[in-house]
């Protein structure tokens, strides 16, 4: 067998990797009185100490000594940079605040509440799953957890965006491989879901709507309903003790996922053997809601297409038009033409003679195919955006926690800092400040339809409903969907898990890539401001606040901790109460850190993860910056989901060296000044740089990327030779006439494959 398909080798341990594998509970815990109280006074106190500082400070100095055009200009320019890092500060605290307001108040649906509103629900839930270049093991655990989601109406579809014919053979069995996992789903389910279809038929007729149960036939049913409920349990145990653990990540699949839901069915199979010995039953619409919970869970369409295979369909390199292919075809029948370009989608007349029907749904959830889901996933989600009141909730979704248990120290401080984001995701939903964070997310279809941009690429239609003008396409389609008046919410529980990059080069993939786009959104945000105004609707500053410090702040905090790094700043601007205007933002972040299961003192290594990442943000900002200049795209870079390391570029691995070399010539240099204030930050930065180095990137491996680096630097490509006359061909290729008759000349067009074809927008579709 390929080693492709073999399950891989588990990851070494390193020393400092995270012990725990347990994760954090799906509700939150509530807050305490003492707990939101310290919060505000936080809130306060950033807010009183930023002010005294200018007033002691900043103006204090020019009233009392002027220092002359230089010593102004940098007086402004550290203000500049204390105010937006402060800023910062205080936007974290305020989305902090809300989360705990949103945790204090949030109450669980009980389970019979929830059976009963889905009892008869009409709806279904297409899953998308876009899929590129990853290893089939990883997709199967995605595609069992939304596999195992307890709706009516599930449909499963696995985008996948792999080259149809690979040349590498490592490639096409990887990709065979992943393209057998739905019917191996299915074909696993299939015999649960006849059993289960065929009891509540069973039921049905031996208990007709409208009649009364009587004690014999009652305790006979509920003997049959709970034997189908241990059935379900085993079946979930036997599968869980048949899979192979080789990661904390495989250990949370069997934990969570599948012992979770079993767990969950055994309780409720306690009750049902507790009301048979004790000689009670259920109601018949309640048992009959108990017989629909086994038939949803155990059916699933579980499907796999391929966009690539036809060129009617964009083919531009990036998630969202993998994304955007599929919706488009929603609903709709479609036949097959062969052309000389590849298969072509059209329009079919009917559905009778259609090659390809795609079915719609109101709801679809699209996610990562690296990411899991807990039980109640889609139950729960799709029943808030039910409730009344939530009608114009486009987007819902349980922001992504880490897994715990990660064997090398940068997963566990990178999952941390996920699992502060999850904090502060809840918050800005307290705020209305939500954006939608892309590994999960139930999104209402006719949201979708009413931000929809249908634009003619080479002669074919093109639907655009997830932006692709940024690699952070989720953020700048939440901008599209408040324009359209409609909101997104965060769902106040954990019910997603998401892969965190292993190692330092993976890392740098994903964090330059959530550094770009940005700034290019923020016009976006003031177009959206403007028009809200102007239908009179109320726009709190807070939410604008928290928008742009979401947007913006990686920008401003590079640049400002860059400055503070570089530049030798009059020691008359530094003060203490700096200091204390940063504290309750650190204390907090320790306080954040402990309630998600970290250690408070792991604010000082995400300081140093920050350090080492600082040429990475830069990076992603600046790209930000070119692109807006050039208004080209760029190219949507996969974080790769591997066992091995991935190396990483050689500049991101000598910056970091540098910011120690350079912190430990300025501690040298203000020594000799006796500026202790800039003395004692720089040995700050040298020691959690170098900590951060040696932890993170590793000193062998570093040693490694960089000799890459400079190889990769230092070699040049063989060029292809030329044609000559003595090499020509002696009898010229045939003519391609099929391809002159359909493509015209060549040289003038060009067609979806590429993606560099000029795009006419014709029109946005509404409701």
């Amino acid at each position: 067998m390929s080693a492709v398909l073999e399950q891989p080798r588990s990851r070494r341990r390193q020393w400092g990797a995270e012990r725990r594998s347990e994760p954090m509970s799906i509700v939150h815990p509530r807050p305490s009185v003492a707990k939101i109280a310290w919060g505000r006074i936080g809130i306060v106190a950033t807010v009183v100490f930023w002010i005294a500082y200018v007033v002691t400070t900043i103006i204090r100095e020019f009233i009392e000594q002027p220092g002359g055009f230089r010593f102004t200009m940098e007086a402004i320019g550290y203000l500049v940079v204390v105010t937006f890092l402060t800023f910062s500060a205080l936007m974290y605290l305020v989305a902090r605040q809300g989360a705990l307001y949103r945790f204090r108040d949030h109450r669980r649906v009980p389970r019979a509440e929830l059976d009963r509103h889905f009892r008869e629900h009409p709806g279904g839930v297409t899953v998308l799953v876009p899929s590129y270049a990853e290893e089939p093991a990883v997709v199967r655990g995605t595609l069992w957890s939304a596999a195992l989601q307890e709706f009516a109406d599930l449909r499963i579809v696995l985008l996948v965006d792999d080259r149809p014919d690979p040349a590498d053979e490592g490639d096409r069995a990887r990709l065979d491989a992943t393209l057998s996992l739905p019917s191996a789903i299915e074909e696993a389910l299939d015999p649960l879901r006849v059993r289960f279809t065929t009891s509540r038929m069973e039921f049905e007729e031996a208990a007709p709507e409208g009649v009364a149960l009587d004690a014999d036939l009652a305790a006979t049913l509920l003997g049959r309903l709970a034997d189908d409920y241990e059935h379900a349990a085993s079946w979930l145990e036997a599968m869980a003790e048949a899979e192979p653990m080789t990661d904390h990540v495989d250990e949370f699949f069997v934990d969570q996922v599948l012992m979770g839901l079993a767990s969950e069915l055994r309780l409720s199979l306690l009750a049902l053997r507790a009301a048979l010995e004790q000689g009670q039953h259920p109601d018949r619409e309640r048992m009959r809601e108990l017989h629909l919970r086994l038939e949803r869970i155990f059916t699933a369409r579980v499907s796999a297409f391929q966009r690539k295979r036809y060129a009617s369909l964009s083919h531009e390199a990036n998630k969202a038009m993998n994304l955007n292919s599929y919706i488009g075809l929603m609903g709709k029948a479609w036949t097959v033409e062969d052309s000389v370009a590849g298969k072509l989608l059209r329009r079919a007349d009917s559905r009778g003679e259609a090659d390809l029907v795609v079915p719609d749904s109101p709801y679809l959830l699209t996610l990562d195919a690296d990411s899991l889901l807990l039980r109640d996933y889609c139950l729960r989600l799709v029943y808030f955006l039910e409730e009344p009141g939530n009608e114009r909730v486009a987007v819902t979704q349980t922001p992504y926690s880490s897994f715990r248990g990660a064997p090398t120290r940068i997963e566990r401080v990178a999952g941390a800092t996920t699992d502060l984001q999850h904090i502060l995701h809840q918050g800005m939903s307290y705020f209305g400040a939500t954006f939608w964070v892309g590994a999960n997310a139930v999104i209402r279809k006719p949201a979708l339809e009413d931000i929809v941009q249908l634009e003619t690429v080479g002669g074919f239609e093109i639907a655009t409903y997830i932006q692709d003008r940024t690699v952070i396409e989720d953020t700048e389609s939440s901008i599209d969907i408040g324009t359209h008046g409609w909101t997104l919410v965060n769902y106040p529980e954990r019910l997603s898990y998401s892969a965190t990059p292993p190692d330092f080069g993976s890392l740098v993939v994903q964090r330059r890539r959530w550094a770009n786009g940005g700034l290019l959104i923020l016009p976006k945000l003031r177009d959206q401001l403007r028009e809200r105004r102007f239908q009179r609707e109320r726009v709190a500053l807070r939410e604008v606040w928290l928008r742009v410090n979401y947007m913006a702040s990686i920008a401003w905090a590079s640049f400002g901790l860059l400055f503070l790094l570089a530049y030798p700043y009059d020691s008359r601007l530094l003060s203490p109460v700096v200091f204390l205007a940063a504290l309750p933002y650190f204390l907090a972040m320790g306080s954040d850190l402990r309630y998600c299961g970290h250690r408070f003192g792991d604010i000082f290594r995400i300081y140093g993860f920050n350090l080492i990442l600082l040429p990475v943000n830069l990076a992603g900002v600046i790209k930000s910056i070119q692109q807006a200049i050039t208004g080209e795209k760029i190219p949507f870079v996969r974080t790769p989901k591997v066992k091995d390391r991935t190396a990483a570029p050689g500049i991101y691995v000598v910056v970091p060296y540098l910011i120690v070399a350079f912190s430990l010539y300025t501690l040298w240099r203000d020594v000799n000044a006796q500026n202790w204030g800039n003395a004692a930050f720089a040995a700050f930065n040298a020691t959690l740089a170098a900590y951060a180095i040696w932890a993170y990137i590793g000193l062998r491996d570093s040693v490694v990327d960089m000799w890459l680096g400079l190889l990769n630097w230092l070699h040049v490509p063989d060029r292809a030779p030329r044609a000559s006359a003595a090499t020509a061909p002696a009898t010229p290729a045939p003519v391609d006439w099929a391809g002159i008759l359909y493509h015209g000349d060549r040289r003038l067009n060009r067609d979806l494959r590429g993606g560099s074809d000029r795009r006419r927008r014709v029109g946005t579709r509404r409701p």
